[in-house]
Parts: C-alpha cells; sequence; structure tokens
C-alpha cells in the first residue's frame, strides 16, 4: 500500500493545526511499559519458500522483535541422553544474529520418557523433562523467555490432561532447571487455550488448577484466539463462560492475578483471525484480518501486565483444513495485515468531541518520522506537520469528533501507509 494523493498540501491555521494534530508523545499510564510483538510459523521459518537467509531478513523488515520457536523434545532427544539440534540452530541462530528475541517452546514426550505412548502424553516423571531444559537453556544461553508446553488444557496437546501433573512433571521441573542455568531466564507456564474442547480443561480452571498445584511460573501464558468469526479483539467474548479470548482479555488479568498475584505478567502467546478467502467458514475478509490486527495490538499495549503479543502465522498452511491466519498467502500474496503488522493504527477511545488515534511504526530503532493524512474527496491530504513516535515507535494523535471522517498514517522512511480508521 504506497501512498498516494500526498502531493497536495494543506495549510491549516495555527488554531486549526492545533485541533487537528494534537500529540500525545509519551506512553499513558495503564499501558504496558514492556510490550513487544512477534510472530509464530514454525514450518514457514524452517522449511518455507525460498531460502532460510531471505525469510530470516523478511521477519526482521516486517520489524518482528519476538519469534517464538516450538523445540520438540522427541527430535531433538530421540534417544535418551543423545542430543541433536542440527534442526533448530540454523533459524534460532539467524534469528539472534538479526537480533529478533526468541520464545523458545518446550514440547513433546519422547516414547522413551513416557513408557512408550505418544508425544502428547506427559513424562512418567519430572527428571528427563528438567534434565532437557537445562540443556536446552545451556545450548541457547542468548535465549531469555520459555513456554513450557503448548495448550496443555486440550487432550490434543497433554494427556492426561490434569493441571496437576502438568505441574508436577513439566512446568515445576523445567522452571527450576532453567533458573538453575539461566537466573536471568522468564519462564512462563500455562500456554493455555482459549477454551477446553472435547475431554479438556477450560482456561480458567486450568489457572485455578496450577495455583492449586504450587506452580513456578515467571509469567502466566495464554492463547486468546476468538471463539467465532463474529468476535473481535474488543467486543463479542463471552462474559458468563471460562472461555478466555481477547475480548475477556479483563478475565484473563483478573484470574490470572487471583492465582498468582497482581503483579504477575502475562503472555499472549499465540493470536489470529483467519482469512475468506480461503476460509469460507471461519475466515473474515482480509481487511477484517488487518483491522483486528491493529485492535489486538493496542488492546496489548494498553493492559499493563501484558508483555507479548504473538501473532499466528506468517504464511497460510497449505491444508484448507488447519490455518489459514497468515499475513501471505499460500500463493505468496501479501493480504493487508502483512503492511499492518509493520504498522498497526486504531482507534482508541472516543469522546463527544474528540477521537483518540493509537499506533506504532515497528520496523527501524529510535524515534520514527511520520505524518497523519486524512481522506478529503478522493485525495489524502496531510495533517499537521511531521511528527516523531516515541523511541519504540508508539504514537497518539487527537482529532475532532466528526462522523466519517477517514485517518491515516504516513511512514516517511519507507513511504508505507497504515489501514484507514473513521472517527465514527
Amino acid at each position: 500500500m504506497r501512498s498516494v494523493g500526498n502531493g497536495v498540501t494543506v495549510r491549516l491555521s495555527t488554531l486549526a493545526a492545533a485541533a487537528f494534530a494534537a500529540f500525545v508523545f509519551a506512553a499513558p499510564a495503564v499501558a504496558s511499559p514492556a510490550i513487544r510483538y512477534g510472530v509464530q510459523d514454525d514450518a514457514w521459518l524452517r522449511f518455507g519458500p525460498g531460502t532460510l537467509t531471505q525469510r530470516l531478513d523478511r521477519l526482521q523488515t516486517l520489524g518482528v522483535d519476538l519469534m517464538r520457536v516450538n523445540v520438540s523434545w522427541s527430535d531433538v532427544e530421540a534417544h535418551a541422553g543423545t542430543l541433536d539440534w542440527s534442526g533448530y540452530d540454523p533459524a534460532i541462530d539467524g534469528l539472534h544474529e538479526r537480533g529478533i528475541d526468541v520464545v523458545l517452546t518446550l514440547v513433546s514426550t519422547p516414547a522413551w520418557a513416557n513408557g512408550g505412548q505418544g508425544t502428547n502424553w506427559v513424562p512418567t516423571s519430572g527428571a528427563p523433562f528438567a534434565a532437557f531444559a537445562a540443556a536446552t537453556a545451556k545450548h541457547y544461553p542468548f535465549v531469555k523467555r520459555f513456554l513450557i508446553w503448548n495448550e496443555p488444557n486440550q487432550r490434543r496437546w497433554l494427556r492426561p490432561t490434569l493441571p496437576s501433573l502438568y505441574v508436577q512433571r513439566l512446568l515445576n521441573p523445567a522452571y527450576t532447571a532453567i533458573h538453575a542455568v539461566r537466573p536471568d531466564a522468564l519462564v512462563a507456564g500455562g500456554v493455555t487455550a482459549p477454551r477446553a474442547a472435547t475431554g479438556g480443561v477450560s482456561p480458567a480452571v486450568w489457572i485455578a488448577g496450577m495455583a492449586a498445584a504450587g506452580a513456578k511460573l515467571d509469567a502466566y501464558a495464554h492463547n486468546p484466539y476468538p471463539l467465532t468469526p463474529a468476535e473481535t479483539p474488543l467486543t463479542g467474548g463471552c462474559t458468563h463462560c471460562t472461555t478466555l479470548t481477547m475480548a475477556t482479555l479483563p478475565t484473563l488479568l483478573a484470574d490470572v492475578a487471583r492465582a498468582f498475584g497482581p503483579t504477575k505478567r502475562v503472555w499472549l502467546t499465540e493470536y489470529g483471525y483467519q482469512t475468506n478467502p480461503p476460509d469460507a467458514i471461519l475466515g473474515v475478509s482480509p481487511q477484517r484480518q488487518a483491522q483486528y490486527m491493529s485492535e489486538a495490538a493496542m488492546r496489548a499495549y494498553l493492559s499493563p501486565r501484558v508483555d507479548m503479543l504473538i501473532d499466528y502465522l506468517v504464511q497460510d498452511e497449505p491444508d484448507i483444513d488447519r490455518w489459514q491466519s497468515g499475513m501471505i498467502t499460500l500463493g505468496g500474496k501479501l493480504k493487508p495485515s502483512y503492511q499492518t503488522f509493520q504498522l498497526p493504527f486504531s482507534v482508541q477511545s472516543r469522546s463527544s468531541t474528540s477521537v483518540t488515534l493509537w499506533g506504532q511504526i515497528r520496523p527501524g530503532s529510535g524515534p520514527q518520522q511520520y505524518v497523519l493524512e486524512q481522506r478529503r474527496g478522493s485525495s489524502w491530504l496531510r495533517v499537521g506537520s511531521t511528527q516523531l513516535t516515541s523511541p519504540r515507535g508508539f504514537f497518539r494523535r487527537v482529532v475532532p469528533a466528526a462522523p466519517g471522517v477517514k485517518y491515516r498514517v504516513l511512514w516517511l522512511t519507507r513511504g508505507l501507509t497504515s489501514s484507514s480508521v473513521s472517527t465514527g
């Protein structure tokens, strides 16, 4: 989306410019000071189109702060005591070389550790998993953030599906082992799915069960996917259910605070909307996906205990029955969300007289130059003077409340524009 119609200059009086271009540089007091944004797509990262170097360069250009990578215990240690990291080293080392922080998920039990069961069965004791966690922390000394398992509250990921077993044989052994190797590491537990599914446990019940079992964790991780395409990041969540989605993020924060204390951090480790096309049943339009990506980024930013939001995926999966939530189609076409990831832009709040706009410019470091643009007829015209973001790319603008007025942001360094938002 290249900027068009920028050749027309609008001159406003001093008072009019102040009304249209009120700029708030500092982050609001309630915002999370540590929020980071990233992606997860293991298949694309390791085996996607082009070369690994090209894929890593793309992530860097996108402005990815974090990359979540699943490290399969059953792959690395297929035979007890013999560890082979060759399937993961090129990608993880390449991310580190580009300054992209890695969030490692330790998952998947080898048969020798659980009595010959499938990889989703809990190990028979916590000791072998603790040893694997310690070995991982030693092998990747630059990795600071670890997730223990993925969606253990669903049977497809962990059996038996009990929070007590998860804590006793996976979370606590790994937490202790990683911290023994890396005292400064951050280990998150939970990594829960937004609902129980068949034979599973709701995340709300799982959180309470982990606390009762004496869980050790630096942060609680959760995958706050919407339950239906009609649910937005801000509205539509079930307020009387034990499901936990982005729309009910305050409930998640309250449950975590109740279980683990009012200062416990929260990581949102997997999130996204599928698109139609290609998914005509569960997908939203590509434009709506981009809008929801911006709204979710803003909601995470405005939540003071949320430290990360991971979007899933980079590219749609080839099987239509799997996930079509990528920023790139299977055929390689960029969806609107691709640019939105670089330049999220959303309405933060409205009053009778004004509208507060929120956004971020992600690639690059330090304050970024941008201008606010308003739609006038068939042209986009600049509003006020060039502005600077905060050192981490965030900005807020306050504009007059007026029905149907559209705004967008132009990032001057790259000539990229955000999706447009309307004041009402």
